[in-house]
């Protein structure tokens, strides 16, 4: 085990003990000045706190004041809305009754919606009947460009034919002319009437 610390003895040199004083003295002085700074400190924020306070309230008092002055300006007009308002309530009370008569006559019309529902299903059986015609149709147009599609491949053969033909006839005139030299020289000399 270690030693146990021996507890500190007080010095009986006078000129140490008088140290000791002028430390702890010096000390205790610093913690009393940074006490009163502190509190200076706090002092001086608590002021400008109430400062700010003050003025925001009177900031405050100030618009309540304007608003106080405004609304009393317009209670004249208030009133005058007032009594338009009242003649509107009327007004409204006249156009309640009209749309109370529109609605009765819209729950007779409403009562009449089972025979345009029926209608409707009708309908709906007649557009798909349609629309599977138009489906039919569309097959047929199909159909159709498929057979232009073969017309035009044929036609297209035929002119090819065509094309070929032109120029063995071309070629018949060309031999037809080598071939018809001699009898137009044998017309030159035996002219025939």
């Amino acid at each position: 085990m270690a030693p146990e610390p021996e507890d500190p003895k007080a010095s009986s040199d006078e000129s140490v003990l008088h140290a000791q004083y002028l430390r702890s003295l010096s000390s205790f002085e610093g913690i009393m000045l940074a006490q009163i700074e502190l509190k200076t400190q706090l002092s001086h924020r608590l002021n400008w706190t109430i400062r700010a306070g003050l003025i925001l309230l009177g900031v405050i008092a100030f618009s309540i004041l304007i608003l106080l002055l405004t609304l009393s300006s317009q209670i004249n007009r208030i009133s005058g809305v007032v009594v338009n308002i009242n003649g509107h309530f009327d007004a409204i009370t006249k156009r309640m009754d009209r749309v109370s008569l529109a609605m009765g006559s819209m729950e007779k019309q409403v009562a009449l919606m089972g025979t345009i529902d029926a209608s409707t299903v009708t309908m709906d059986k007649e557009m798909q009947i349609m629309q599977e015609q138009m489906r039919h149709m569309g097959g047929n147009v199909v159909g159709i460009r498929n057979e232009l599609a073969l017309v035009k491949d044929d036609m297209g053969a035929i002119s090819g034919t065509i094309g070929g033909m032109s120029a063995e006839v071309e070629v018949m005139g060309r031999e037809m002319r080598h071939m018809s030299k001699p009898a137009r020289s044998l017309n030159r000399i035996f002219p025939f009437p």
